[in-house]
């Protein structure tokens, strides 16, 4: 397109861009559509600047919403920064805390901010720009952060893009225990493709015609799991890849999807280099 009807595409208020950051083994989308602009997570701690360089290239001045949907350092790592460098109309956080230093500074920004963070509950619905935020998850309490992800799904029109945190099964049975619609054209695939989320029953209800997967490339955790990879593949999911593709942009306009890339090829499984006993106990000294 001529740089014209790009200029048109951007200031249409009709147009939801969802820009899935490549921010390594960690999550950040920016959510844009017409003036409204939203950040689910904020990567790992220092690469605030490369998020504050990437929103202010985008024309973001200001979010309506920063979603943080748990405390791991891979989610929360440079929200201290975002919060410091751009006015937040709502922040919204899990109610899972956590005892270390990436949280304190989160929090500390928080306070210097003068800001207030709540707890959406399952159903709760909000408007961003002509497109419409409802969150799914969490409808308990649980005693891990994965869990006690937020969950919530972005619509505009017949499109559709599900993000689900680092939920694992536990809060994905509860999910559809709910009765809330999960169908969605996108799924941003649920802890990074990891075996322990994307449990087939709730693939199934989400019956998603594409994935999006987050992750740093040779990450320790072997990220994403072969049989994540298996699953989506089984359903004809076209799957998209930070780790072989970089930052990933989906326009949609109430109708149709239009991507930046292609879907990858590859269904790569990663090789994991530490195992899952010792995955959360890394993620911690990560976190400290």
């Amino acid at each position: 397109p001529t740089e014209d009807t790009a200029e048109d595409e951007n200031t249409d208020p009709d147009t939801l861009e969802v820009h899935f950051l490549d921010v390594g083994q960690g999550d950040c989308t920016l959510i844009r559509c017409g003036e409204a602009s939203m950040l689910i997570d904020a990567g790992v701690n220092g690469i605030g600047t490369k998020i504050q360089n990437y929103l202010q290239k985008q024309g973001v001045k200001e979010l309506d919403y920063l979603v943080l949907t748990h405390p791991d350092a891979d989610h929360i790592g440079s929200a201290d920064v975002v919060i410091t460098k751009f006015p937040i109309g709502s922040l919204f956080m899990s109610d899972y805390t956590k005892d270390n230093k990436t949280y304190e500074r989160l929090m500390q920004a928080i306070d210097y901010k003068g800001l207030k963070s709540t707890t959406p509950k399952p159903g709760d619905s909000y408007d961003l720009g002509d497109a419409q935020i409802t969150f799914l998850s969490p409808a308990v309490s649980y005693t891990d952060p994965n869990n006690a992800s937020l969950a919530l799904k972005v619509s505009l029109g017949e499109n559709s893009f599900l993000f689900t945190g680092d939920c694992e099964e536990k809060a994905e049975q509860e999910m559809l225990k709910s009765g809330l619609d999960l169908s969605s054209e996108v799924y941003k695939v649920g802890h990074h493709g990891s075996k322990t989320s994307s449990c087939k029953d709730f693939l199934q209800a989400v019956s998603p015609s594409y994935g999006v997967i987050s992750c740093g490339e040779g990450n320790d955790y072997g990220h994403p799991h072969a049989e994540t990879l298996n699953n989506l593949r089984a359903m004809g999911v076209q799957l998209f890849r930070t780790d072989e593709q970089g930052t990933i942009v989906a326009e949609a306009d109430g109708k149709e999807i239009k991507w930046n890339c292609s879907p990858t090829e590859s269904w790569k499984a990663g090789e994991a280099t530490v195992s899952s006993t010792k995955e959360q106990s890394s993620a911690k000294a990560a976190a400290s």
